[in-house]
């Protein structure tokens, strides 16, 4: 009702030079995968956007509440809403339902207040300085979850951003506790259409309140491994037989502050030859503490706070993008590629997605028939490679929890070896209404996607992998290692 509402006021507004300005962007698919897979031709967009994500839909719109004066310091002020999320019915298993939308972004701008040549923001303060289009990725993204207060001076050569608010619902959610939030973004044009330098970052902190179970605490003496097991409890009470009142007493959280930060670099540069255009993006970062598990042991459930064992999570990602124009009118480019090192000082015993590296190259063509008839072809290459052990098995029959490579149902491990490699072709025709560009919209597509890898069913799927002879359905009896998908797109931005 709320969103027929924002539209209706829209539309009557653009009768007569509406104050009211709607924008946003969509993406639907149908893409039947034979393969048991769920519709996307890999598990994610490190091998590129393209046929690796599913639908999605934004709507903006921005409300004029004192119009600006062009070339006066006039005060003036807009409201903004965007609503998102990832469902169309018929097009996911979702089916369309609004709950997988959400009001991601609502604030008011406002300049000439206070300060001359200076914009306000208050509300939600989300910014970068410009994302992977091919790898749908924003390395250089700050203040995404703070809602707070922003001020934004710009000139000729110079943007400076300056920002402060609360991150705590969005990092804890219904368990919240304010998280402190303080960012900063400058972006400097060095030679107006050829060159740009931009940095900066973010910083969090979350407090230490003593007794509130949502703000940082850390239950001492727990072990690592036992922790990913979910046998902390279990084996303290083997320990300590019929002693479960005293669990907490005998260690009690400790209460204490928790931190965490982001710095962001960018360098654009364009002009040159064929280069239309390049982005090169890096982020580093420490992720912000976990605040507790829960265990459910004896019939009880037990809470476990983890801020010490969380607190040392880092990730490195470094990206590039570069448009080409090959052959002028007839023949673009657009080559892209994306480095990963995320690690975790806390945890040396168990392999997962916190101790690994990747990386990966894109590479698509767009050869023009004619001003709107394209034929696209996509080419990827992706290594991904666990820091702390196997995390992906080889075949269809290959052992699901390890220790050292053989099979243990406790093992901290999965599978039968620590990297997976990745191959993806997508080609097919385009129709672009609007003429020639990789990124010009709308856009149809039809596509054929091939994926190669050295693991088992790199794809998501619905299959039953389970080993167990007894099993209602027929156990697979061949490795998976090609995924082929056909995919009937359209995207557009408006």
């Amino acid at each position: 009702m709320g969103i027929a509402l924002l539209l209706a006021g829209a539309a009557r507004g653009e009768t007569a030079r509406s104050r009211a300005e709607v924008g946003g962007y969509f993406r639907v698919m149908a893409r039947p995968d034979l393969q048991g897979g769920t519709g996307t031709l890999g598990y994610w967009n490190l091998y590129g956007r393209l046929m690796n994500e599913g639908p999605w839909a934004a709507l903006e719109l921005k409300v004029d509440l004192l119009r600006p004066t062009p070339g006066s310091r006039e005060p003036w002020a807009s409201a903004h809403f965007k609503i998102e999320g990832g469902s169309v019915m018929g097009a996911d298993a979702a089916g369309g339902t609004l709950a997988a939308f959400r009001m991601s972004q609502l604030y008011v701008r406002a300049g000439n207040v206070l300060l001359p040549e200076v914009e306000w923001q208050i509300g939600t303060l989300d910014t970068w300085m410009g994302d992977l289009g091919l790898y749908d990725m924003k390395p250089a993204q700050i203040l995404f979850e703070t809602v707070g207060i922003s001020a934004t001076w710009r000139s000729r050569d110079v943007d400076l951003l300056v920002g402060a608010g609360d991150s705590g619902f969005f990092l804890r959610g219904l368990d919240y506790s304010p998280v402190l939030t303080t960012g900063a973004l400058v972006r400097w044009r060095v030679v107006s259409g050829h060159l740009e330098l931009g940095g900066g970052g973010a910083f969090y902190f979350e407090p230490e309140v003593p007794g509130n179970p949502n703000a940082p605490h850390t239950t001492p003496g727990i072990d690592y491994a036992d922790l990913v097991r979910g046998e902390v409890v279990e084996n303290w009470l083997r320990d300590h037989p019929g002693q479960e009142d005293l669990f907490y007493r005998d260690r009690p959280p400790e209460a204490r502050a928790a931190s965490s930060y982001k710095v962001v670099f960018y360098l654009g540069f364009g002009g040159l030859g064929p280069i239309k255009w390049n982005n090169l993006f890096a982020n580093t970062l420490r992720r912000h503490p976990d605040n507790f598990v829960t265990e459910t042991y004896g019939g009880r459930e037990w809470t476990l706070w983890v801020t010490g064992l969380t607190d040392e999570r880092y990730e490195v990602n470094v990206g590039n993008e570069m448009q080409l124009e090959l052959w002028p009118g007839r023949l673009d480019a657009v080559w892209g590629l994306l480095y990963g090192h995320d690690w975790n000082e806390d945890n040396e015993v168990a392999a997962g997605e916190d101790n690994r590296v990747f990386y990966s190259t894109v590479l698509r063509f767009q050869l023009y028939l004619s001003s709107t008839l394209h034929l696209l072809l996509e080419g990827s290459v992706a290594r991904e490679r666990s820091l702390n052990g196997n995390l992906f098995r080889l075949a269809h029959d290959s052992i699901f929890r390890s220790t050292g490579g053989k099979a243990d149902a406790r093992g901290l491990e999965y599978g039968d070896t620590d990297t997976r490699e990745t191959l993806q072709l997508k080609a097919g025709p385009v129709l672009n209404p609007t003429g020639l560009g990789i990124f010009a919209r709308p856009s149809l597509r039809l596509l054929v996607g091939l994926q190669q890898s050295n693991v088992h069913a790199a794809f998501g799927r619905n299959v039953v992998d389970t080993l167990d002879e007894y099993n209602r359905l027929a156990i697979e009896s061949r490795s998976v290692y090609t995924h082929v998908v056909v995919g009937l797109e359209a995207e557009a931005w408006f």
